[in-house]
Parts: structure tokens; C-alpha cells; sequence
């Protein structure tokens, strides 16, 4: 069973997600070079990309793990910390 998400971006196609950050809100970046990376909120009216830049991808995403650590939520802290690896090291 495959866990990968796939978004198809008006302008540059399509998408794959990082991570979810909170409620209606997952971080997205594009799926070959890795560059562009998107802030994705879903609302009632639909999506909202907001294109973000690598460095604050990259904080949004330790924080992401700094939450799953606090609350103990360890298998899931693993798996991000391997995206994080794969994506920003």
C-alpha cells in the first residue's frame, strides 16, 4: 500500500507531498527537482498554493518533527526524519 500523495499544480504540474503540517495544511514540492516546494490549504472553497522557499520548507518540516517528538508520536517522527534526510540533506 503506497502512503505517496500526488497534487497536479496549475502552472508546474504535478506534485508530491513532504509532509502534513497541521489541519488542511501539507507541504508540497515538485516532484522531479525538488525545488519549489508549496504550502497547500484546503479550505471549504477549495485549494490554496502558496509557494514557500526551501529554508522555510525546511523549517515548517522540523517543526513538524519537533511536535511528533513532544507528543510522543515516534513512528511517525520516523518517518519524517527520513523524508527530512531524503529531501533537504
Amino acid at each position: 500500500m503506497s502512503t505517496e500523495t500526488y497534487l497536479n499544480h496549475p502552472t508546474f504540474g504535478l506534485l508530491y507531498r513532504v509532509c502534513l503540517l497541521e489541519d488542511n495544511q501539507e507541504l508540497f514540492t515538485t516532484l522531479y527537482a525538488q525545488r519549489l516546494f508549496f504550502l497547500v490549504n484546503t479550505t471549504p472553497t477549495g485549494i490554496k498554493f502558496e509557494p514557500i522557499g526551501r529554508n522555510d520548507a525546511r523549517l515548517m518540516v522540523e517543526n513538524r518533527m519537533r511536535m511528533l517528538r513532544r507528543s510522543s508520536q515516534l513512528q511517525e517522527y520516523d518517518k519524517l526524519q527520513v523524508i527530512h534526510k531524503q529531501t533537504f540533506c
